[in-house]
């Protein structure tokens, strides 16, 4: 059962909702949109859901609002975004004599929820990207093709809605001691691009970089979104697919050049990656 309570005394200065009803392709196929819109108010517009069937993007434009999701409350400014799981209790208004100025998205099917899951792995629900200017040419997008219905409308919503959680997993806040970190991650990863057949370990790279392991280990994952060992193995099997290909070397000379020293490791790896063997690989590519 959804439960929804919207507490909005008074009139909004200014509010723009576009409410969307999706057919049922698009509900089997597509991402699709359920509401986006714009508000612009100093009155106490108290929003209060749970077990509602939707994902819920809010970007703040100005002004302050608060946001409780879950049993985290959170205090949110101009520049401020947050994506929420709208079946979880939230509830968020503004406060304050600034105006509360939103854009938003609510926005459901096709893989959102796995969407959702990977993002919330990665952040928090509340963020500051670098620049909201993509997330606002978006919803503004999202807006203009809704407002004006034509027969590629849910087509056109779902390719937005896309780059909407494209730019959600891709995003970042940039503080000034991140460069430093992210110049480092570079460098490390161009190291492991040029050595990736040798053999190389979490505290060798400690030593030659001057980092900890384990920040390292946690960091690299976060920027690449794969663990340093993950990388080196791609890399390998990358190179050994290239071989595979275009050499005639023996799958034992291959393993070997690619920095297995095991060939039943290798083979075992490459099947893991590609779901059949070196040889196999090797016939289909060629014929």
């Amino acid at each position: 059962m959804i439960q929804e309570k919207i507490e909005t005394p008074g009139f909004a200065e200014q509010d723009v909702r576009i409410i969307s009803t999706p057919s049922a392709t698009a509900k089997k196929s597509f991402f699709y949109l359920q509401e986006t819109g714009y508000l612009k108010t100093n009155k106490r517009h108290n929003t209060k859901r749970i077990n509602l069937q939707s994902f819920l993007f809010v970007v703040v434009l100005g002004g302050k609002g608060v946001l409780h999701y879950g049993e985290a409350t959170y205090t949110l400014t101009k520049g401020e975004c947050f994506f929420i799981d709208c079946r979880k209790p939230h509830s968020y208004y503004s406060v304050g004599e600034t105006p509360w100025e939103v854009m938003w998205a609510h926005f459901n099917g096709c893989t959102s929820e796995a969407y959702f899951d990977l993002f919330s792995s990665q952040n928090h629900c509340v963020f500051s990207p670098a620049s909201t200017a993509k997330f606002i040419d978006i919803l503004q997008e999202l807006m203009r093709i809704n407002g004006e219905k034509t027969a590629e409308t849910e087509i056109l919503t779902s390719e937005l809605l896309v780059n909407l959680l494209t730019q959600l997993l891709t995003f970042r806040s940039i503080r000034p001691e991140d460069n430093a970190l992210r110049a480092k991650l570079h460098t490390i990863l161009t190291y492991l691009n040029e050595h990736f057949c040798t053999d190389i370990t979490l505290d060798e790279l400690s030593r030659k970089f001057y980092i900890s392991k384990y920040y390292l280990t946690r960091e690299f994952k976060k920027a690449y979104g794969e663990t340093i060992f993950q990388h080196i193995i791609a890399m390998r099997i990358n190179y050994a697919k290239r071989l595979l290909r275009f050499t005639d070397k023996s799958v034992d000379e291959i393993a070997e050049l690619c920095g297995f020293h095991d060939q039943s490791y290798f083979t075992k790896q490459f099947k893991k990656a590609e779901n059949m063997t070196c040889l196999a690989f090797r016939k289909r590519w060629r014929d």
